[in-house]
């Protein structure tokens, strides 16, 4: 077990009972950080039960390396779950995980979109159907490897970016409900990575030196492009390329090898300086391309909005996960940044913050150019 300076007490996972007569769901991917989370949990004294999703169908797993919750991750978290002496279930969440994940992420390059499918995955199976899984086994406590913090203030639980800013995945989970909270553990948020493998080594796991999971899980070659090319098929049809002036300045070999604010693949020759894609108009197969400048964004409609905090006028916003927060306006929806963005685009995930803590956040609809002669980024 842990020592004493990093160990989890019952009191810190703020139970309102027992330990002896506490019970803890861990959701383990068969990783070291969810490992950690359980090794730590079972520290605790309470009953606890590791549970693992079984995201792809057996054959699929047996061949997957690198992503999380496939067939040499699911045997990981059984035999993490047997050096603790905890209970290890297995949950058949595979067609759920296609279609709400897979295909829309699928859907989402179709429409020229820059989808966020991790963020998908934990507004869907990983968290929602894992907290009704820990209500039905009449769970205290579901506890993730999550690097985040839970902080409860005034009897409220809030949600807090992890300690560790490098590790720090609140960008992620900005749709996790208060009820959800409520619920959710996070005992490794205070935690750096480092502390977490060595934690894991000192148990004795399987996992401590295990490579963490790399690019979206269900695409571990990181070949996006070859799986929307087989889901959906029309997205590789070669189209043109303008100018914002609305001028053919090239061809491409389909959409789907294209994001806003990508510049490689696009080859085109003669212009007196770099260009970008600007738009995707999947309709017509038709990227639409400009400067660097094209690409400044002064504000972003954003739908589906989750609020964890208060709705606040003036915040600080992520729009990609390893992006520094900006400051910005809200106002009915709609994102109005302090100064132009670069890399906006819809699909992506707008998450709002007041300093350490995340107040909420929703998927971009559409994006306003910012005004020629604006200050822009560098």
């Amino acid at each position: 077990m842990p020592g004493k300076d990093v160990a989890v007490t019952f009191s810190d996972l703020q139970i309102p009972k027992p330990a002896a007569a506490a019970r803890i769901v861990v959701a383990m991917s068969g990783g070291v950080d969810s490992s950690v989370a359980a090794l730590l949990a079972a520290g605790t004294g309470a009953e606890v039960i590791g549970v693992t999703l079984q995201l792809y169908d057996h054959g699929e797993a047996a061949k997957r390396s690198g992503a999380c919750c496939a067939g040499q991750d699911i045997f990981d978290a059984a035999q993490v779950c047997e050096k603790l002496g905890i209970a290890h279930y297995v949950l058949d969440y595979e067609s759920r995980f296609r279609e709400g994940v897979i295909e829309r992420f699928a859907d989402d390059y179709a429409r020229g979109r820059t989808p966020v499918p991790c963020s998908l995955c934990n507004q869907g199976v990983k968290f929602t159907d894992l907290h009704a899984f820990a209500r039905e086994l009449d769970a205290d406590a579901l506890v993730t490897g999550h690097y985040v913090r839970r902080v409860v203030k005034d009897g409220k639980a809030e949600l807090h970016k992890g300690r560790d800013p490098a590790r720090d995945q609140s960008y992620f989970l900005y749709g996790t409900t208060d009820e959800q909270l409520d619920l959710l553990r996070f005992p490794i948020g205070e935690l750096p990575k480092a502390e977490v493998r060595a934690l894991a080594a000192e148990a004795g796991l399987i996992v401590a030196a295990k490579p963490d999971s790399q690019d979206i899980c269900f695409v571990p070659d990181g070949d996006y492009a070859r799986l929307v090319k087989r889901m959906r098929p029309e997205t590789e049809a070669p189209g043109e390329i303008v100018d914002l002036a609305g001028r053919v300045v090239g061809t491409h070999r389909g959409i789907v090898h294209f994001t806003v604010g990508q510049r490689r693949g696009l080859e085109i020759g003669g212009s007196p300086e770099p260009l970008y894609v600007v738009r995707i108009e999947p309709d017509e197969k038709r990227l639409v391309v400009g400067p660097k400048q094209a690409l400044a964004i002064s504000e972003a409609r954003v739908g589906s909005w989750n609020w964890l905090g208060e709705d606040q006028r003036e915040v600080e916003v992520k729009v990609r996960s390893l992006s520094r927060p900006v400051r910005a306006r809200l106002d009915d929806g709609t994102i109005r940044f302090h100064k132009p963005e670069f890399g906006v685009a819809p699909g992506q995930a707008a998450v709002v913050y007041e300093g350490e803590r995340l107040l909420g956040g929703g998927w971009i609809e559409e994006t306003g150019a910012a005004e020629a002669g604006a200050e822009l980024a560098a």
